[in-house]
Parts: structure tokens; C-alpha cells; sequence
């Protein structure tokens, strides 16, 4: 017979190999020569380690007076093996059997405690039996402390350890404050450490990063980073894949790139981390690239993967390829997992095939509310606004709540609907749940309700519920500009600025509009000053609202130079100044203008024909009109003349010239 030790360090052997059979041979020897109650405890942990709780409450049974030690293995087991209940109630049988817990118990129980007032009673114990100040209790009631949200308890546990604080002390702190959405703590508890001696490790920095992701706050990160880089650890993997994480989420995809690059071992996390981040910045083509070169690397993308790439697809048009996942994840029986639901769902949509995007939804066995969101979007920006309704109905019937997003998709639906009975609704559910103080729900109220031609109702939101952001008035001014309520849209621009907002190009092209329909001039020069001062002259609809509004004043000659200064010239600038000259009498520069612009490679639209025809009939250019009128490339755009183009007052009038007797 071996020796005890012997025996105990082959036990201690299976259980880190979870060589299952040779350890029930061995426990069958030892039940068979007697021997077995001196190992009973180590047979307890082997079985746990094996995951065969059973097998180890069978081990447990057979124990006539079990000991604090068997005690503390069991409930160590259940706590293993993923059964917390039944680990407390193990806990709960200790302690009537009048079995004092021990330091190594305790940490256990506290991790599994369900709720805060049991955590407090064991941290009430730990104190009684002088286990309070014991490194391994303390750090497990700042994780159960934090766990459930009472950091003021979690620093006082930490801080009453004194001397004793490890590492592991540290990272728990930090960990707890994070969970919490309390970054900047943990930042500063981070220096703390650092100026206390103790060594980061490679958790503490991953802790850390994370935290300067949280706050957002990227000049510490980069401190950080720097001290990584001096103590080696930009080898791991974890950290190396939070610095990754935290430059993709502050726009940094540059140097996130570089540290990706020096990574020596890559997992799929990182490939995530980079490809998602390129995703959130709008590199929809890189990440499709990333994909490629991960599959070339031999790694499996997974679910994570595939939805970001998902995503990618529909920001980059890369319909064939999404097509192509779709088929991969019904092949690997994951079509129906959460994620690969709502990228199908979102890609299907933004490429306006709504009906393959509702079939993926018909389909999700699991609905939650991301997924209704994404049909809802995708029906609203897809044009099927009824159906965006029928479905917005269809989830509060369901119960499954409503957020800002929701609420913003539907509002987009009844403006297009001009429907004030339906935004109404909308409008009172958001009072209801609590929605009115959200910029987003409240801009889509402005525009719904103006869209309904109620702009009292509007302007009503707009004073009672809009913050002072730019976006809130960007709505009413614009509002205010579609409805021809220009003095009041320039009058709300000056108390934007008196209230310290700076514009940006949305809301000076919208003032722009205002300045057009009232033919203001001097109001639109210093709208002008301010695109200037701010530099948004390259911001297309900034610039072609200028050119049509000095054009619309009857400053040719301004309309002329804001037109040439642009840096790109859309259609719709082309169509400003072409419309511009030909309202006032500039008939043939019109058509030389529109000539121009067709040998520029720019498409011309049913508004850029319409005011061509415009400076044929006021120049008197009758055969020039019929040329442009019968030739197919012209008529090749936008379906030929519009509706809109024959109900202009102008268009009788040049028929009869063109056409008549």
C-alpha cells in the first residue's frame, strides 16, 4: 500500500486531468482494502473537478461525521458544477449541524449568495469566527458587495483588508466599480494600486482599459497603454484585445490596427474586436476584408463574428455575401440564434428586400426587442410604413416594451403617413412610459407633427419637452422653414445662438431654405458668413442650399460664386443654379449650365428638366426644347418629364408653342 500523501497527490492528478475512469478505479481499490475514509475529502474534489457532483455527494453520505473540510468541498462542488442553490442550501445543512465555516467556505457561499441580506448575514459570520480580515473572505465580499450594486460597502470591506491587499484585492475593486458604470473609480483606484507598489497584472490592465473605454476617456488609456508596453504585457492576449476594443470604440481604428498586427497570438476575440470596430466606424469594406483574412488564418469565425459581418454587408451593399452567410448559418443550424437574427434581419432590410427580412423574422423563435426594432427600422426606412405601424401595434400587444429607438422608427412612419391621429398616440405613450425628456423621440415628434401639417403642435413639444440641443433645433427650424414660417425659423436661429448652440450644416441649410422663401438676402449672407467661419462650404446640401437661396434673392452673381467655390457639385447644386438662371431670364447660360453638367457625368433629375424647360420657354427657345424634349438620353432620367413637370404653369404654355397649330 502506498503512503497517504502518495495516494492524495495521484487523486489531486485525475482531478486536474479529469481522468474520470482511473480515478474511479482507484477509488474502487481503495473502497476494496479499506482504506478509503482517509481519502473521502480528496474523492469529494476529484468528483467535483470530473463535474459528477453526484458521484461526490454519494462520497459525502458516506462520511459518518463530516468535518468542516468535507463540508466545505461539498458546497465547493455544487458552486463548481453551476448549482448555487443547492450549494447554499449545503451551506444552510452545515451550519444546523453546528459545523463552524471555515476561510475557504466562505468565499464560496458569498459567490453564490442570491441575494444581498444572505451575502450581509455571511459577511456578519466571517466577522464572529475572525475570518473578516482574511485576504480570499474580504475579496469575496467586495465581488458580492459589487455584485449587487452597494460599492459603498465593497470599498469598506476593501479598505478595512489594510495591509493584507493583494492584486487580486486590487483587480476585484476595480472589476466591481466597472460593472457598475463607475470607470472614473475605477481608474482612480488603479493609480492608487500603482502608487501603492502593487504590480498591475494582466487582468488589472485589462480592468483598466475597459474602465478608460467606460469613461471614454482615451488620454488615460493611452497612459496605460504605455505602462502595458513597459511591463510586457502587450503580449496577452486579454489585454492586448481590450487596448483593441477601446481605440475602435474612441474612432481609432489606426492604432487599434497596429496593436492587432503585433499580436503573436491572436484568438477570435481579437479578430472580433478589430472587425466589429470597423463596423462601428463605418469600414464596412475592411471588415468584409478582416473576415477574409481570419478564414485564411484557420480560425472559425462565430456567431459574434458573423453578425458584425452582417452589419458590414448591409452598410457596404455586400448583398451576395450576406446571401452567402445566410445559407452557412441555416447549413450550421444557427439561423435561429439572436444575433445572426437581427444582422439578417437589418442586412435584408437596408438592401429593401423587407419580405426575405420578414420571413428571417417569422422565423426567430426567440423575439426580443433589437430584433422588432429591426423590422420596424427597416419597414420605415424601406417606405412600407403600414406595416411599420401594423408591427409597432403588434409588439405592445406583445408586452415586450417600447425604447427610444422603437419610438423614433414608427414616429418616421406616421410623418410619412401624414398621419396626426396615429402621432398622437405615439405621443402619448412616450408621456406614458417616460420617453419626453429623449431627444430622439422628441425630434421625431417636431417632424412628425409639422409633416401633419400641425405646427402648433410641433412648436408645443418643442417648448415643453426639447433639451437645449442642436438636433432639437435643427427639427423646429426646419419645421418652422417647410411651413413657411420663415421670420419665425430665423428668429429661433438667434436664440440658438444666443444660447451658446454652434450650427452645424443641417441646421444652416434649413435656415437657408427660410431665407429663400422670404427672399431674404441679407439674412442668407450671414448664414453664409457662418458656413464660412465654420468651414461647411464642402458640405453638399449646406452648399447647394446657399446657391439656391442667392439665386431665389435674384443675386445671380453670389449664386454664381457659392456655386463655383463648391468642392463637389451634386445634382442638386447643378439644378439650383441651372433653376436659378432660368427664373431670372438667364435662359440661354441655363442651357449652357445644363449642357455642362451632362459632360461633367452628373445625372440630371425630373427638377434639373423641369428647369430646363423653364429657360427654354422664357428664352423663347423652341427648337432647343424639342430636342431636349425627344432626346432619349434626357428622357433616359428619372423616368422623363415628371408629373411634376407637367404640372407646372409654365409647361401649357410651352406644349401650345411647341406643339400647336
Amino acid at each position: 500500500m502506498r503512503s497517504v500523501g502518495a495516494i492524495n497527490e495521484q487523486l489531486t492528478r485525475y482531478a486536474a486531468a479529469q481522468a474520470l475512469l482511473p480515478g474511479a478505479h482507484l477509488h474502487a481499490h481503495l473502497l476494496r482494502t479499506g482504506f478509503l475514509a482517509s481519502f473521502r475529502n480528496h474523492l469529494i474534489t476529484f468528483y467535483s473537478r470530473c463535474r459528477r457532483p453526484g458521484c461526490a455527494r454519494k462520497v459525502f453520505d458516506e462520511i459518518p461525521h463530516p468535518c468542516h473540510v468535507a463540508w466545505s468541498s461539498l458546497v465547493t462542488a455544487y458552486s463548481n458544477n453551476g448549482m448555487p442553490r443547492i450549494a447554499i442550501q449545503a451551506f444552510h445543512a452545515m451550519r444546523a449541524e453546528g459545523v463552524r465555516c471555515n476561510e475557504f467556505a466562505l468565499p464560496i457561499v458569498l459567490k453564490c449568495a442570491p441575494d444581498a441580506q444572505l451575502g450581509v448575514q455571511v459577511h456578519a459570520m466571517a466577522m464572529a469566527t475572525g475570518f473578516g480580515s482574511d485576504v480570499f473572505v474580504a475579496n469575496a465580499l467586495v465581488a458580492m458587495y459589487g455584485g449587487f450594486g452597494f460599492m459603498d460597502d465593497a470599498r469598506r470591506v476593501f479598505d478595512e483588508a489594510g495591509s493584507e491587499k493583494n492584486a487580486v484585492s486590487w483587480n476585484g475593486l476595480m472589476s466591481a466599480y466597472v460593472k457598475n458604470d463607475r470607470c472614473g473609480d475605477a481608474i482612480q483606484v488603479f493609480g492608487e494600486m500603482v502608487w501603492s507598489g502593487i504590480q498591475p497584472t494582466e487582468f488589472g490592465f485589462s480592468c483598466v482599459v475597459n474602465a478608460c473605454t467606460g469613461s471614454r476617456n482615451i488620454e488615460a488609456g493611452k497612459q496605460v497603454h504605455a505602462m502595458v508596453v513597459r511591463t510586457g504585457y502587450d503580449n496577452d492576449v486579454f489585454t492586448a484585445n481590450a487596448l483593441v476594443d477601446m481605440y475602435v470604440k474612441m474612432g481609432r481604428i489606426d492604432i487599434a490596427s497596429v496593436i492587432f498586427e503585433k499580436m503573436p497570438d491572436s484568438d477570435v476575440v481579437s479578430w472580433n474586436a478589430l472587425i466589429s470596430g470597423c463596423v462601428l466606424n463605418g469600414h464596412d469594406h475592411r471588415a468584409i476584408e478582416l473576415l477574409l483574412q481570419m478564414k485564411s488564418s484557420g480560425l472559425v469565425p462565430n456567431v459574434f463574428t458573423l453578425s458584425s459581418i452582417l452589419k458590414a454587408c448591409a452598410g457596404a451593399g455586400a448583398f451576395d455575401l450576406g446571401r452567402q452567410i445566410h445559407g452557412f448559418m441555416i447549413k450550421a443550424d444557427a439561423d435561429s440564434d439572436d444575433y445572426i437574427g437581427v444582422g439578417l434581419v437589418d442586412m435584408y432590410a437596408k438592401h429593401h428586400f423587407l419580405d426575405d427580412a420578414r420571413k428571417v423574422f417569422d422565423w426567430m423563435s426567440h423575439r426580443d426587442l433589437v430584433l422588432w426594432n429591426a423590422l420596424i427600422s427597416g419597414c420605415s426606412h424601406g417606405g412600407r410604413h403600414g406595416e411599420a405601424l401594423s408591427l409597432f401595434c403588434r409588439l405592445i400587444k406583445e408586452g415586450l416594451g417600447v425604447n427610444r429607438t422603437t419610438l423614433a422608427a414608427v414616429l418616421k412612419s406616421t410623418a410619412s403617413l401624414e398621419s396626426v391621429s396615429a402621432t398622437r398616440q405615439v405621443h402619448a405613450l412616450a408621456e406614458k412610459i417616460g420617453f419626453l425628456s429623449d431627444s430622439h423621440v422628441v425630434n421625431g415628434l417636431i417632424d412628425s407633427y409639422w409633416k401633419c401639417n400641425c405646427l402648433s403642435d410641433a412648436n408645443r413639444v418643442f417648448e415643453e419637452c426639447s433639451s437645449d440641443d442642436i438636433i432639437s433645433f435643427t427639427s423646429m427650424i426646419t419645421a418652422l422653414s417647410q411651413c413657411d414660417h420663415g421670420e419665425d425659423a430665423i428668429k429661433l436661429f438667434s436664440e440658438m445662438l444666443r444660447k451658446g448652440l454652434d450650427p452645424d450644416p443641417f441646421v444652416l441649410s434649413s435656415l437657408l431654405n427660410a431665407c429663400a422663401s422670404l427672399s431674404a438676402f441679407e439674412q442668407g449672407k450671414q448664414v453664409h458668413a457662418h458656413l464660412i467661419k465654420r468651414q461647411f462650404m464642402s458640405d453638399v446640401f449646406a452648399g447647394s442650399a446657399l446657391v439656391y437661396t442667392y439665386a431665389k434673392c435674384g443675386s445671380i452673381e453670389d449664386a454664381e460664386l457659392a456655386f463655383s467655390s463648391l468642392p463637389e457639385r451634386g445634382v442638386v447644386s447643378w439644378s439650383a443654379m441651372i433653376g436659378g438662371l432660368a427664373q431670372h431670364g438667364h435662359g440661354k447660360r441655363a442651357l449652357e449650365l445644363f449642357h455642362r453638367m451632362f459632360d461633367e457625368g452628373v445625372d440630371p433629375n425630373h427638377i434639373t428638366m423641369t428647369s430646363v424647360l423653364c429657360a427654354c420657354n422664357h428664352a423663347g427657345l423652341v427648337d432647343e426644347a424639342k430636342r431636349i424634349q425627344l432626346d432619349k438620353r434626357y428622357l433616359a432620367f428619372a423616368g422623363g418629364f415628371s408629373d411634376e413637370t407637367q404640372d407646372c404653369e409654365f409647361f401649357s404654355a410651352f406644349v401650345f408653342r411647341t406643339h400647336g397649330p
